[in-house]
């Protein structure tokens, strides 16, 4: 089962997904860079991710190693965004974001196939 990762959360799951297992010490060294906390709100971020089962911790030196996967926690944040919003219908979330943007030639074509390929 894929938990709900907050926003802070997800700052420390991306460098995971993007950079794959990094020492804590490492990751506390890139949000420092890119959102300015302190060594030990990146490890309080980390600590609440590991005991949420989001990641693992290996010795030596603190790597850090994302069980939960990018797709995991995309499908179950727009599945809690359908539900929330969309009373559960998933084709109003489509219409929704449809309706707010023109879309091109190709990618009117992608969702077609990705439709047709549903079928």
């Amino acid at each position: 089962m894929v938990m709900k990762l907050y926003d802070s959360e997800l700052n420390i799951m991306e460098i995971l997904w993007r950079d794959g297992d990094t020492p804590a010490k490492r990751i506390a060294e890139i949000t420092k860079e890119k959102v300015g906390w302190s060594k030990t709100t990146t490890y309080t971020i980390i600590k609440r991710c590991l005991d949420k089962g989001a990641i693992e911790r290996h010795e030596p030196n603190f790597v850090c190693h994302a069980v939960v996967t990018r797709e995991q926690a995309q499908e179950h944040e727009t599945t809690e965004l359908i539900n929330k919003m969309y009373d559960g219908a998933p084709d109003r979330l489509i219409a929704s974001l449809l309706g707010q943007k023109r879309l091109s030639t190709e990618e009117i074509s992608r969702l077609k196939r990705l439709i047709d390929s549903l079928e």
